[in-house]
Order: structure tokens, then C-alpha cells, then sequence
């Protein structure tokens, strides 16, 4: 452990230290208190082993890869492992071909907790190493084009089909994603990402780059963590936009707080992560620690529920993550329906969008996010992509949705300019 005088300074340089490697991964919670974080700042830099597989045998690969390396893990799970669990498929282009499942064991990997500096794994020297690294912010990024990959037409067109699977009793609620997107992008990932986290600054903020793919990620969600033998999710299905008027901005809190539709999309969530733990969790274990849990962000308050559940002993962790995955949050319910109709209505590959991406611990405890307002980007064919969406219920206003999806791009949008 080593105390450091200007954290906020080291915490820019290791970013641009471990940049200099084909891969690394940040995982950073911005300050936001958190009783299951076992570090603010986790920096991963450099391949030790890594696992690269495709959806078929990938959950269990992984058990094999974990198996053999009881160390610290970094990795991603990518939405279209649904084919695996699930008997789906996905015939959609895909521009940024993300691994479907990657993880690696660092050569390198730092740790930062209440101002303490922590190498985990490798030299402390390495401490020294960053402190000299030189930070420049030399390059100039060229005007990017944001295209939108279905009109706002279309996009009304398509919630008022989904509307109608709901009326016939196909599903109850579907999450629907639209996809923005920029060719011929060049940009410099670490500078857009900073840029990202200065001005929407998020609890499970994270920067993960395999070779020339880039995940520039401002997620507010935690897909699911594993202390000890209990199993935490924590969903969100409501969003409201701050106001600059602090009275005003008290009343919309509260107005999300006792908005009826927004707690009926919430309540549906929570119960199909309760069914997804179900499967994992110790008879009776289940439980509602928090319900309808109203915080605030820079761009947004967000109205978050809280499951858990005791491990079932006889069930792997990775397993458990099996069973809960893909985010209900990002699917709908039923899960399997809304998945299928995702596939029919929606353009593109989701891909690592509504994925996740977190580590796994030496002795088995996890943590991973949902990738949602973030960016990702290949930078060989110069393709960036970042997409939103919302939670589709009969009682919904295809208007107010489309216009909710515009509120959880804009960050993004002002950052790539």
C-alpha cells in the first residue's frame, strides 16, 4: 500500500500507461459509495493468458480458464452468448466484432481504495513507472458525423408493433434499442473516454481495450456481483431528467419516485431477476433488499431496485452469471419472447452493448456492469457505434420513449462533438 498525494493525477497516468499495452481494463466508481466495491480504482494493464471463444462451449471455457488461474480476471461477456443459453440466433450485421467471451490474467494491476495505492500484481516499481509517465493531449479529434440508424419515424412505427406483441399477450415489456453510429471515425480513445467520465461521471465506469476495440463505457448499472456466497443485482428500469433549478429537480426525484408506469416497468424487472437468481440461489434465499430506489447523475436520476440471494454451494459462480444473463433490464418479459422480438424489430448486432464487463477475484467474487451509455469503437475499420434505448410497456408514449432515448445519448452526443 502507498499513499500518493495527488491521486486524481496518478489515476489519468495509469489510464495512459496502461493504454500503451494491446489490452487493458479500468473499472472506476467515480466516488460513488458502495457497500459491495471492494476498490474505487482498478487499472489492469498487459496479458499474462487470455481466453478468446465464440457462444457454443464459451461459459464453460471459462470455468476451465478460471480453474487453471485462480488469480485476478478481467473480462467481457458479450450479448450474443444469448445463442448459447438460449436457442436464438443473430443474423444482423455487426461493425465492431467484439470477442463474444475474453478474459485475461494481467501482467500488471493496481488498485486504489481510499486514497491507498495497491499493486496486486506486479512490482511495485511500476508505481514510479506511472508517476514519470508523460500525459500529452496533443491530438486534435476531426468533426465526426453521428448517423442514426432509423429515422424517428420508423422508430415510432416499430414501438407501435412491439405495443401490439403486447396486446396479444406475447410479452409483458420489451427493451428496445436504436443504434447511432460514425464511419470513418478517428478518435483518441482514452482522451474521449475522460471526456465521457468528467462529464457523466458513473459508479461502474470502465475503459476495456483488446487490441483495436474499444469499450469507452458511462454505465450506471451493475449487472451482478458476488460477495462472499451472496449474489447482488441491481437493475434499472426509470429515468427522469435533472433540472438545473434545485426545487425543480427535488420534484421531478419525487415525481419518478411515485410515477406509477415507471414503478410497474420496475416491478416487472425485479421479478424476472428474482426468477434469474432463483436458479442459482439457495432455496428461500431470494430477496428485495431494495425496491424502487430513486438516484441521481449528472444527466439523470434512475429509479434502481436491489435482489440478492444466498450462492446455492452446489452451483458455480460462473453458472450463476449464466443464469442471469443476458440483464433483464436490457431484455424484457418474458426474457426468451423479448429476445426473439429484439432480433425481429431491432437493425443492427447489440454485440457488446447490453454485454458486460467487470472481474473476477482470486477467491471467486465478482463484479460486472451493464454496458449502456457507453462507446464502443473499432479502430481498424474506423467504426464507432453507441446505441439507447427504453423499456416498452403497453401504457407507453412512443413519443416520450424516443425522447428518453435522445436524453440518454446526450452526454455521448456532446462528447464526440
Amino acid at each position: 500500500m502507498e499513499n500518493q498525494n495527488n491521486i486524481p493525477d496518478f489515476k489519468q497516468k495509469a489510464l495512459r500507461w496502461a493504454n500503451q499495452f494491446e489490452v487493458c481494463c479500468l473499472l472506476y466508481s467515480n466516488q460513488y459509495k458502495d457497500q459491495y466495491s471492494s476498490y474505487d480504482f482498478l487499472i489492469a494493464a498487459d496479458v499474462q493468458e487470455e481466453l478468446a471463444c465464440k457462444s457454443g462451449t464459451a461459459f464453460d471455457q471459462l470455468k476451465d480458464f478460471q480453474k487453471s488461474h485462480k488469480t485476478w480476471l478481467f473480462g467481457l461477456f458479450n450479448y450474443e452468448l444469448k445463442n448459447e443459453i438460449e436457442d436464438l440466433d443473430s443474423n444482423h450485421p455487426d461493425y465492431l466484432n467484439f470477442p463474444e467471451l475474453y478474459f485475461f490474467v494481467p501482467k500488471y494491476l493496481i488498485g486504489i481504495k481510499n486514497g491507498l495505492i495497491d499493486v496486486l500484481i506486479g512490482n511495485d516499481s511500476i508505481i514510479n513507472e506511472i508517476n514519470q509517465f508523460i500525459v500529452s493531449n496533443d491530438q486534435k479529434q476531426a468533426a465526426l458525423k453521428i448517423q442514426k440508424r432509423l429515422s424517428k419515424d420508423q422508430y415510432l412505427g416499430k414501438i407501435e408493433a412491439l405495443k401490439n406483441h403486447i396486446l396479444r399477450g406475447d410479452i409483458y415489456e420489451i427493451n428496445f434499442c436504436q443504434e447511432f453510429f460514425a464511419e470513418n471515425a478517428i478518435i483518441d480513445p482514452v482522451q474521449t473516454f475522460e471526456a465521457l467520465n468528467r462529464l457523466s461521471p458513473t459508479p461502474f465506469a470502465g475503459y476495456f481495450k483488446i487490441k483495436s476495440q474499444y469499450i469507452l463505457s458511462a454505465t450506471p448499472e451493475r449487472f451482478l456481483c458476488k460477495r462472499n456466497n451472496k449474489l447482488i443485482s441491481q437493475p434499472i428500469k426509470g429515468t427522469a431528467k435533472r433540472s438545473n433549478v434545485l426545487q425543480e429537480d427535488e420534484n421531478i426525484k419525487n415525481q419518478l419516485k411515485n410515477d406509477l408506469k415507471e414503478q410497474s416497468e420496475n416491478v416487472m424487472i425485479v421479478d424476472l431477476v428474482r426468477h434469474d437468481l432463483t436458479k442459482s440461489a439457495v432455496k428461500g434465499s431470494v430477496k428485495v433488499d431494495e425496491l424502487f430506489g430513486v438516484y441521481t447523475f449528472p444527466q439523470v436520476h434512475q429509479m434502481i431496485s436491489t435482489i440478492s440471494c444466498e450462492l446455492n454451494p452446489d452451483v458455480h459462480f460462473i453458472d450463476a452469471i449464466r443464469n442471469a444473463f443476458p440483464m433483464g433490464s436490457m431484455t424484457g418479459a418474458p426474457k426468451l419472447k423479448a429476445m426473439e422480438l429484439i432480433e425481429a424489430y431491432e437493425e443492427t448486432k447489440r454485440g457488446m452493448y447490453s454485454g458486460s464487463f467487470g472481474c473476477i477475484s482470486p477467491d471467486g467474487d465478482f463484479d460486472f456492469n451493464v454496458v449502456i451509455r457507453s462507446i464502443l469503437y473499432n479502430s481498424a475499420n474506423k467504426y464507432l457505434s453507441f446505441q439507447v434505448g427504453g423499456a416498452i410497456t403497453y401504457q407507453c408514449n412512443a413519443e416520450k420513449e424516443y425522447d428518453e432515448c435522445l436524453l440518454k445519448a446526450s452526454a455521448i452526443l456532446k462528447v464526440l462533438g
